[in-house]
């Protein structure tokens, strides 16, 4: 097929506007940022809302109540967590450098006592297991500072909860009554909020589990593991091996390899348990992504909104997939982002059809 100069106008006029647009959203993340992570607690928390307001609790209430305790928790989880993240933040080049020291022995007892080669030296000095640590410290430090912005986030939160409850009205104004105008929109609101809502419960349990889990076994910091497991399952796949890698290392410095493996065991044993029986029973199809769109999502959000774009990426890739779910013309877009189990259901919901 061969395009033509109005074609090709079209296509260098589109890029040219999507680059705009991803600049545009960094030059204004600082904005950006507290305003996603007020729309991202007002979904999760939009349902429980409206649940009151079914139970005659004003609808001003029903959101200063629901933004009261979220602001509480946030609050809270900000002074039992700030100080932990900066003892850690301060004792991180000592566990780096312990780390460092226990690789550069093994290396030397691999050369001299197991016959290895020299260049597994110059391996070693190209790997640096302490960057996963580091990883986590610079992401808790990002999301430590933008909740300091916790007043507009708050605020933002409350005008999302009463603009929730007037949406409908305001629908059916500005494009009557029709089923297409309606049933659209409500199902990608209900289906991202039900995505959300079990995933933050999900990550809630798999966090309290990490918790106990490095508690027992006597790591430092658990509150910030747990914090870390909490975040980072809102990445499929890949968000339970990251939350885990600093975990097992900082066990490796600080208690030997016996501590590193049980916390290694631990952290499978959770992630198969949440993440492979109980999450998938509660989600069921259609709310699955592809590996690498997950990672893909990872690098690019995390370029364009920092750390925390990184903890946003699958919510706002989700965003994205059901999004183009709820149009026949971009359904099938949503499809290649989706996950292989997505699209075999598809397939069979296609061929009941048929």
């Amino acid at each position: 097929m061969t395009l033509t100069p109005e074609h090709k106008s079209s296509v260098v006029i589109s890029l040219a506007a999507v680059i705009v647009i991803i600049y545009g959203l960094q030059m204004a993340k600082v904005l950006l940022v507290p305003f996603l992570l007020a729309a991202f607690l007002a979904m999760i928390t939009v349902r429980p809302m409206l649940w009151m307001q079914q139970r005659r609790v004003p609808a001003v209430l029903a959101a200063l109540i629901i933004v009261g305790f979220m602001a509480l928790i946030i609050v809270v989880a900000g002074a039992i967590l700030g100080r932990s993240i900066a003892d850690f933040t301060a004792a991180l080049p000592e566990y780096q450098e312990r780390l460092d020291s226990m690789i550069d022995g093994f290396l030397v007892f691999a050369v001299d006592r197991l016959g290895f080669d020299d260049s597994v030296e110059s391996i070693g000095d190209m790997i640096n297991p302490g960057w996963a640590m580091g990883f986590a410290a610079t992401l808790l430090n990002g999301l430590k500072d933008v909740l300091t912005n916790v007043f507009l986030i708050i605020f933002t939160m409350i005008f999302i909860l009463l603009e929730a409850s007037s949406i409908t009205t305001k629908v059916e104004a500005a494009f009557g009554k029709s089923a297409d105008s309606l049933e659209r929109p409500r199902v990608f609101l209900d289906n991202l909020g039900r995505y959300l809502g079990i995933k933050t419960v999900v990550s809630f349990a798999t966090g309290l589990c990490a918790w106990l889990l490095t508690w027992s076994i006597g790591l430092d910091f658990p509150l910030l593991w747990a914090m870390l497991a909490f975040l980072l399952n809102y990445l499929p796949t890949i968000g339970s091996i990251i939350a885990a890698v600093p975990a097992i290392l900082l066990a490796l410095v600080q208690l030997g390899p016996g501590a590193a493996v049980a916390t290694l065991a631990g952290f499978a044993v959770i992630n198969v348990v949440i993440g492979n029986v109980i999450e998938p029973r509660l989600m069921g199809y259609g709310v699955g992504i592809s590996p690498l769109v997950v990672f893909i999502g990872l690098l690019f959000w995390g370029w364009v909104f920092g750390p925390v774009g990184m903890l946003l990426s699958v919510p706002l890739t989700m965003t994205l997939k059901l999004g183009l779910e709820s149009d026949e013309r971009t359904r099938w877009i949503a499809i290649f982002l989706g996950s292989e189990r997505d699209a075999k259901h598809a397939l069979a919901s296609r061929a009941a059809a048929e």
